[in-house]
């Protein structure tokens, strides 16, 4: 290889590598490639305006450098090499940061700004999500592990943590905010297309940091205030002998004690609200499905499925006990 063809070589092998990066880039429902929200929309963008800027300089210096050192290598009068210093070095990237910066700044300011439409506080547990929508009246609809919104609307989120710091995060829909505990955060999503996106906490915040995900529905308005409304209804009463029973099981284990089911007499603030848990798309906060196997499945070995997870595993109880516990919540829709 010569001295004159190695720099292309170099740079053939520079742009293939970073073509075989991005190829594992999938846009699927979590991915700030597959955009579905205006803020998600904004940061793809500046995103993009970034990387051409950043291109650009680093073309440009980098063809400089290739070319005093190994086209035209000779020496330079002392006023050349101070004027390519300065133009090149100082001058010519803080116009083109300077540029960039000017840009992007005015972008971020609609996600943070407040609105009068829909606002949903979100509490960040150890590992999982409090969720509660704030009615007009003042009042909130409790639920966990995942957020609806309404379509072509903007939805003010105000975050907060327990413990320790977490991070909010729906690529498809807009950027990250972090959720500290004894302080409030703000953040607003504007979802433009209906559909089911992933969300994850983006801090690493202990031993189950990478299962605590959350589904993100975004709703036509119309079905969203259906939606709303039903969640705010009592948990429905048990159906069928195993569900009755179930019931039963969930009293006498003490699962009130920790998890709220309204309209009985489970009122506990610890644990997630349980009385629509069976009409949501996940259990565990994203790690397992809803069906009645799912349930058993969590009921049992809470601990070995989310490693210090406040919830013992309850693998004491009989194969009936826990079939009908499993089709007593997979009931409450």
């Amino acid at each position: 290889m010569t001295r004159r063809t190695w720099p292309l070589r170099a740079w053939t092998l520079v742009a293939l590598a970073g073509v075989l990066l991005l190829s594992a880039c999938g846009e699927g429902r979590q991915s700030v490639l597959n955009p579905s929200g205006r803020d998600a929309l904004l940061l793809y963008d500046l995103a993009r305006v970034m990387f051409v800027g950043a291109l650009v300089l680093w073309l440009l210096v980098g063809g400089l450098f290739v070319y005093v050192t190994r086209i035209n290598p000779r020496e330079m009068s002392r006023r050349l090499a101070e004027g390519l210093i300065v133009g090149g070095g100082v001058l010519f990237p803080v116009v083109l940061l300077g540029g960039l910066l000017v840009y992007s700044l005015p972008l971020m300011q609609a996600p943070r700004e407040a609105d009068e439409g829909l606002r949903v506080h979100i509490t960040a547990e150890q590992w999982w999500w409090r969720v509660e929508y704030e009615l007009p009246d003042g009042g909130r609809v409790t639920s966990a592990n995942e957020l609806r919104l309404p379509v072509g609307a903007r939805t003010g989120l105000v975050l907060n943590a327990h413990r320790v710091i977490h991070a909010f995060w729906v690529p498809a829909l807009g950027g990250k905010a972090d959720m500290i505990p004894g302080r409030e955060t703000y953040l607003s999503l504007l979802p433009e297309a209906a559909g089911t996106y992933r969300g994850q906490c983006a801090e690493f915040c202990g031993a189950s940091h990478a299962l605590m995900a959350f589904e993100t529905v975004a709703m036509a308005p119309a079905d969203f205030e259906a939606w709303l409304a039903a969640e705010a209804q009592d948990a429905a009463a048990p159906q069928g002998e195993d569900a009755t029973r179930g019931a039963q099981v969930f009293a006498r284990e003490g699962c009130g004690g920790c998890h709220t089911v309204r309209g009985t007499q489970a009122v506990g603030q610890v644990g997630p609200d349980l009385t629509h848990v069976g009409s949501r798309l996940s259990l565990g906060a994203g790690i397992l499905g809803v069906e009645a196997p799912d349930f058993a499945s969590w009921i049992a070995h809470t601990e070995t499925l989310k490693p210090e997870v406040a919830m013992p595993s309850y693998d004491h109880l009989p194969p009936d006990d826990l079939t009908a516990l499993a089709a007593y919540l997979g009931g409450l829709e």
